[in-house]
């Protein structure tokens, strides 16, 4: 059987997504390292060199998917043109596509745990944009607080409840959350 090179990156991701589908298909635990080499039709050890553990590859999933619905929101710091309450009436509740290849991963009934750290890393990516966002709210004059770090760590681990009631449908979270956060933040 002839090597087959790739480079690092290409096959890292590679590996990611051969560790997606699976994970999605088997569950975390029923999976190893070993089905996802067979997967892609490669060694085990080639999967250690780029991940040293089952842990860390499904980190690098949690990472990759919340890296990816945290882009949406980085338009929002781009047009500084806008009012804070405009963005924050225009930002989407959540920007998960039910078609996506990470959705059953986790949102499945058995994957509960896995949405929560989704939901943690997804926060750690938004803070700092929401930061700059209501910094620059308080140089325009729009909102009037010395903590512009707390108050973002507020404004977007605050969503969390909301968003996972699941006695409200996505339009009375969104219209809930907007309320909230004009209220909270005097808008």
């Amino acid at each position: 059987m002839m090597r087959i090179t790739k480079e690092p990156e290409v096959r890292r991701q590679e590996i990611l997504d051969a560790a997606l589908q699976i994970f999605g298909e088997k569950g975390y635990e029923k999976t190893s390292i070993a089905d996802i080499a067979k997967a892609i039709g490669v060694a085990q050890g080639l999967c250690y060199r780029y991940f040293p553990s089952k842990e860390a590859l499904f980190d690098s999933v949690i990472e990759q998917y919340a890296s990816l619905l945290a882009e949406p929101f980085a338009q929002y710091e781009k047009e500084t043109d806008k009012p804070l309450r405009q963005i924050i009436e225009e930002m989407p509740a959540t920007i998960e596509d039910r078609d996506s290849r990470y959705y059953a991963l986790f949102h499945g009934a058995e994957n509960a745990k896995f949405h929560v750290l989704l939901s943690l890393k997804l926060c750690e990516k938004l803070v700092p944009l929401a930061e700059r966002i209501l910094q620059r709210a308080r140089d325009r004059g729009e909102v009037s607080f010395d903590d512009p770090h707390t108050a973002a760590v507020f404004c977007v681990y605050g969503q969390l409840g909301a968003l996972q009631d699941d006695s409200l449908t996505r339009e009375e979270k969104l219209e809930k959350i907007r309320a909230f956060l004009a209220f909270a933040l005097h808008l």
